[in-house]
Formats: C-alpha cells, sequence, structure tokens
C-alpha cells in the first residue's frame, strides 16, 4: 500500500524562490509593463503542466485508497460529512460578505450609471452563466467514457470514475491484487513527476506577476481600492476567525498549518491559481497524518464545493455594485441573493473563471442588481483573483484535517510533529 513517504511534495527551500520570483515578477511588471505583458506564457504553460498532471493523482489516491479501505461504509459516511461540513462553512463565507458588505458599504458615493457602462467585455461572461446551470452541472459530472474522465481536467469527473474503480477493486479481493499493485506503483511515479513540475514553480510565477502587474499595473488598484481593501480584510477576517476557531475546536494550529504549507500557498499567490498546487496539497496532508482516503476525496470535491474565497467575493460584490449603483436593497432581496448565491456557486464549480461566473450567474437571476455592473469590477477581478485562490486553498486544507479528524483517520501524534506544536 502506498503511505505518506511516497509522496514527495515541494522541496523545503521551494517558498523562497517563489517568494523571490513572485518580487521579480512585480518589478518587471512594474519598470517593463511591455515585457511583463510578454511573460503570460510562462505563468499559463506552469499551470497547464500542473493541470496535466491532476486527474492521474486525483484517480490514483482515491482508487487505492478506497480499495484499501475494506469496509465500504466508510465512504458514504466519510462523503456525508464532507458534503455537510462544506455546505455549512461555504454557506457561513456568503453570510459574512453579506454582512461585511452592509457594514462597510464600499460602493456607497459611486453613483454609476448603467447607461455610463460598456457591457460588452462582460457579455462573454454572462453566457458562460447562463450554461452553468444546475442540471447541466449533475449532468456534466458523468463522463462521456470511463477512460475519456482520464483524459480531461474536470475533477468531478474524475472523482465519480475513481470512486467507482475503488469500490469494485475492493470487491474484486484477490482478484483485483494485481491491479491494484499497478495502481500503487504508478501513483509513486506520477507524485515523482509532481515533484519535478514543482521545480518549475519560480518560474511560473515570476511569469504570472509580472503579466498582471505588467497588464493592469498597480494603479489600477487605485480606482476601487475601497472594494478590495475590503475584500482582502474580509477574507482574511473569515480565514482568521472562522477558519481558525474551526481549527482550533479540531485540536490543531491554524498559523501552524499555513506555516507548514507556506510554499504552497505562495504558489498559489503567484499563479492566481489554487488548482496549481492541489497536488502538492494532497501530498503534504497526507505527511502530516490524514489518511489517504480521506485526502483524496475531501481535497479534490472540496475544490469544486468548497470554495470559501468565490464565496465571500460574491456576495460582497454583488452588494458592492448595488451600492454603487444607488440599488437599496431590502433585508428580503439580500436573502434572496444569499439563496440564489448558495446555488449558482456550485453550478459554475470547475469552470474557468468561476468566481467571475458565478457573479454573473447570480446577478442573471436575481433581477434587483443590473448585471451591467459587472462591469465595474471587471477591471480590478484579477487583483482579486489571488485573495480568492488562497482562501479557498486554506479553506479546503482545513477541512481535510477537519473531516481527516472526525473520521479518526488522522494520526494526531504525526500531525504535531509535522506542524511543530
Amino acid at each position: 500500500m502506498t503511505n505518506a513517504s511516497t509522496s514527495h511534495p515541494p522541496a523545503p527551500h521551494l517558498y523562497l524562490q517563489v517568494l523571490v520570483a513572485i518580487a521579480l515578477g512585480i518589478v518587471v511588471g512594474h519598470f517593463f509593463p511591455a515585457f511583463g505583458e510578454a511573460l503570460k506564457p510562462l505563468g499559463d504553460a506552469f499551470i497547464k503542466l500542473v493541470r496535466m498532471i491532476i486527474g492521474p493523482v486525483v484517480f490514483l489516491s482515491l482508487t487505492t485508497g478506497i480499495a484499501n479501505a475494506r469496509e465500504h461504509g466508510l465512504v458514504g459516511r466519510l462523503a456525508a460529512k464532507t458534503l455537510g461540513y462544506f455546505f455549512v462553512v461555504s454557506t457561513l463565507a456568503l453570510v459574512v460578505g453579506l454582512v461585511v458588505a452592509n457594514v462597510v458599504r464600499p460602493g456607497d458615493g459611486l453613483h454609476v450609471s448603467a447607461a455610463s457602462l460598456d457591457t460588452g467585455k462582460v457579455a462573454d461572461y454572462v453566457a458562460k452563466a447562463h450554461d452553468a446551470s444546475i442540471v447541466a452541472f449533475l449532468l456534466s459530472i458523468i463522463p462521456e467514457s470511463l477512460v475519456g474522465a482520464l483524459t480531461g481536467t474536470e475533477l468531478l469527473p474524475i472523482l465519480l470514475v475513481a470512486i467507482l474503480t475503488g469500490l469494485s477493486l475492493g470487491r474484486a479481493g484477490e482478484r483485483g491484487q494485481p491491479l491494484l499493485v499497478l495502481l500503487e506503483s504508478s501513483m509513486d511515479v506520477v507524485f515523482r513527476v509532481v515533484a519535478m513540475l514543482m521545480k518549475l514553480a519560480p518560474i511560473g510565477a515570476f511569469g504570472a506577476m509580472a503579466f498582471t502587474i505588467g497588464k493592469y499595473g498597480v494603479g489600477a488598484l487605485a480606482n476601487l481600492a475601497v472594494l478590495i481593501a475590503t475584500f482582502y480584510g474580509t477574507s482574511l477576517l473569515f480565514v482568521v476567525v472562522v477558519l481558525g476557531l474551526i481549527a482550533r475546536a479540531s485540536g490543531f494550529s491554524l498559523f501552524r498549518l499555513l506555516r507548514y504549507l507556506k510554499a504552497e500557498l505562495l504558489l498559489v499567490l503567484g499563479t492566481s491559481s489554487s488548482e496549481a498546487a492541489l497536488p502538492s496539497l494532497m501530498a503534504k496532508l497526507e505527511q502530516a497524518g490524514c489518511r489517504k482516503s480521506v485526502v483524496s476525496l475531501v481535497v479534490p470535491t472540496g475544490y469544486s464545493f468548497n470554495l470559501d474565497g468565490t464565496n465571500i467575493y460574491m456576495t460582497l460584490a454583488a452588494l458592492f455594485i448595488a451600492q454603487a449603483m444607488d440599488v437599496p436593497l431590502t433585508l428580503s432581496q439580500q436573502l434572496l441573493l444569499l439563496a440564489v448565491a448558495m446555488i449558482s456557486s456550485k453550478g459554475a464549480a470547475g469552470v474557468t473563471g468561476a468566481g467571475f461566473i458565478t457573479l454573473a450567474a447570480t446577478l442573471s437571476i436575481v433581477p434587483d442588481i443590473p448585471v451591467a455592473g459587472l462591469a465595474l469590477i471587471l477591471g480590478i477581478d484579477r487583483f482579486m483573483s489571488e485573495c480568492r485562490a488562497l482562501t479557498n486553498f486554506t479553506g479546503n486544507a482545513v477541512a481535510t484535517v477537519v473531516v481527516a479528524g472526525w473520521e479518526g483517520a488522522l494520526d494526531r501524534e504525526q500531525l504535531r510533529r509535522t506542524l511543530g506544536s
């Protein structure tokens, strides 16, 4: 059976390299903006390389984990606890965004009219939002073929195939052992590939950051600084208070966990993509004492259903648009917005640019807030994507440790040693 020792997370010094790369990217993007924009392919290429390996990592980890857990009743119980946790915490994130928007009111005083906005640039996002219905989302979980799921990058079809394969292997008994051994050996090879790809992380972070600063410029932040500052502050509040209390109640320190995952956090910051750190997050959580079967189910599922940063952004940005366009919202209208956001955040899960698309989907359904208001924040959305990705990543790391503790699938002594507590 493959264990934590076969996983290969990034080298301890990787976070320093990524940190230097991010700083260099900011400098290059600021002083040589045209050159910084031209470096975009470096970031895109690295993210594509990581997405290339995510499917095999998730499939092999989850399949072998389920096959080795002979008690198949565990899978259903684990899935129920995981989805229950995701529902409660992600809903809480929506509520936090709603409350902060009402208290801070970042859009007050802008007095923007819909006629003055250029909505052409947001048309594509609105179109994608209409395509992201719940029915379409549920149907997209089922792949066109068994093998086809493994060649794509959508996590939920891979999860479905992995669960079915793992259950079948577990029930096959001795006849399934040769295939199980092969899959376990393949997983070791795949994680070695991950370790190789992570050596390119500084290059990817450098290119992505240089592009962001080069294209949009630091000056772009000033125009809507109140919204950006409010979103970052709200996300920090959610992580420190809500996730911090959840972690403490579960017997571990959030800050020690974040220190342990500092290389991955910097990678997410540099690339604005939580997916870039998914394979190494799974490896490090397993090394920290979480059972492989729990890590393999909770982390990929969380990347679709537990998007805390995206949820905060949705309600906060929606109310910002309403305030900026002088659209008063009653309590019942805001509760309707909350209810719609709870659904639409699942319907667009896994879609590229999910944060902006889920917001577009929500505004398309709630008639009180003009969809044209999306044009207000399109220009700064890129600057908020880093915070969304960091919050999403942190939320899923905490969720995995918490659920593993609930299931008795957490080696607490190993967790204490790993986190240095």
